[in-house]
């Protein structure tokens, strides 16, 4: 399937994603636009077309859940949540404003849709299996879906919380790895590299797919498998590249946590228009 012909729907909503990514942390002056961008197709898939949400009710309790578990990517979940409807758009360029619900690194106490706070990294596998255990106890049929970052792979807790949920049986749970391959200091892979990352996954009792995270068709059949496996948890190894749909961004390192300037600002946006 192809991402453009077979979704026009969401390729129109991942392409406005992207710009709200890029005019908030413009306005903002500092931010995360290089793994908000890898991001945006997963989100879209998420929040557009597969998780069970109501914007009008962000604790209804048969909700599914989202954990971003790469907090400095807040940029495409504020972008998603907002084109949602949790909050309204306009509110997105007051990205990291002093009083602004939408902080560098997301608040679940101060913006609604945000199920958990993070930004240090490592932990929102923890929390996601945590999640997925009460939604067994309670009785409940929602789904857990965490993103983490390849580089993130690196924090040791990920690993504890892999073990756990394969420990448990969480079929309730889907981790999604955005695999960039680049973080703050440059390649993943020359930083510390948690490759082979599949077989990591499968040898601590996960089912795993690896797919192209930016085709809509790969993403959409790769978590409908995911919500079919029974007695294990699942993940999906989604190929990206860090600033997807800027040129001058696009497997750039530095881009990971620099905003734009104002000339780059509508060059982003005349490539994305």
């Amino acid at each position: 399937m192809g991402l453009t012909a077979d979704f026009p729907e969401l390729t129109a909503t991942a392409r406005r994603l992207r710009q709200h990514i890029i005019r908030m942390v413009g306005a903002a002056g500092s931010g995360h636009p290089g793994g908000s961008l890898s991001a945006v197709e997963i989100m879209t898939a998420l929040y557009f077309k597969v998780m069970r949400l109501d914007p009008a009710r962000p604790d209804w309790p048969e909700r599914d859940r989202f954990v971003l578990s790469k907090g400095h990517a807040a940029p495409v979940l504020y972008a998603a949540l907002a084109e949602r409807g949790f909050f309204p758009v306009e509110k997105i360029t007051t990205l990291r404003q002093l009083g602004s619900p939408l902080q560098g690194h997301p608040d679940r106490k101060a913006l609604p849709g945000v199920e958990v706070s993070t930004g240090s990294l490592g932990h929102g596998l923890a929390v996601a299996n945590g999640m997925a255990l009460a939604g067994r106890l309670d009785g409940r049929d929602y789904h857990v879906y965490v993103l983490l970052g390849d580089g993130e792979l690196e924090e040791g807790m990920v690993w504890e919380g892999a073990m756990a949920a394969a420990h448990y049986r969480l079929d309730n749970l889907t981790a999604i790895v955005d695999h960039n391959h680049l973080q703050i200091d440059g390649r993943v892979e020359d930083v510390m590299s948690p490759e082979p990352v599949a077989d990591k996954f499968r040898a601590f009792g996960w089912e795993t797919r690896t797919i192209d995270g930016h085709d809509f068709g790969q993403i959409l059949a790769a978590l409908e498998w995911a919500r079919q496996v029974k007695g294990k948890p699942a993940v999906i190894i989604a190929e990206t590249i860090k600033g997807k749909g800027v040129s001058f961004m696009e497997n750039e390192a530095g881009w990971h946590g620099k905003a734009p300037k104002p000339e780059e600002v509508e060059k982003a946006l005349a490539e994305l228009a």
